[in-house]
């Protein structure tokens, strides 16, 4: 019995290293794992091996894809004109659900926090500089409406304010705090079509 419960306490122990995932959250996934059938533990196993094997970050926005160009940035219908920056992967996934924004993509892979030792090196903002090129009119800033999200937003528009570009935020319908993966996509959609100016 000990060593079966041992065997919980590090699955527990896992699923407690995912964000918004408490020790309470952990146990509840770690009990669903113990009481699923061996076929749908094999398939949960499975998934996530694929996933770590085959899923890779796109060369060109450095979101998510199966191949070195992510769907988005292959797709020509796109607008090239339009780049919209985000935190992360989760956010292009949200913000593509509204079905309106018919632009590019720019993943940063987080955003400015010097408390957690997150600084401009660590992000893609170099990348995203590189991609400035006369075809480029509009950047859009679309960082989470938090503390973090803010001073990454504003440390972007002083970057950008060198380029002849037009450099716009999301329209802050959002509440501050919360982030774009949790928001529904009638409001995403509106903070897209509202977004203001920022340079």
């Amino acid at each position: 019995m000990a060593n079966r419960l041992h065997t919980v306490d590090n699955l527990v122990r896992e699923f407690s290293k995912m964000p918004t995932i408490g020790r309470r959250t952990a146990q509840k996934l770690a009990f669903y794992v113990l009481n699923m059938s061996d076929a749908d533990s094999q398939l949960l196993v499975r998934a996530i091996q694929e996933v770590k094997a085959r899923i890779k970050y796109c060369t060109t926005c450095f979101n998510v894809a199966e191949q070195d160009i992510c769907g988005i940035c292959a797709d020509t219908t796109r607008d090239p004109g339009t780049i919209c920056v985000v935190e992360g992967a989760n956010d292009v996934m949200a913000l593509e659900k509204g079905g309106r924004y018919r632009g590019r993509y720019h993943v940063l892979g987080g955003a400015l926090s010097p408390i957690d030792g997150v600084e401009a090196g660590d992000l893609k903002i170099e990348e995203l500089l590189k991609r400035i090129t006369p075809e480029v009119k509009e950047v859009v800033i679309a960082t989470n409406p938090s503390s973090e999200g803010e001073a990454t937003a504003y440390y972007l528009a002083k970057l950008l304010g060198r380029f002849p570009v037009r450099v716009t935020r999301i329209a802050l319908g959002l509440p501050m705090g919360t982030e774009l993966e949790f928001s529904d996509d009638i409001t995403l959609s509106k903070a897209l079509e509202r977004r203001i100016d920022f340079s």
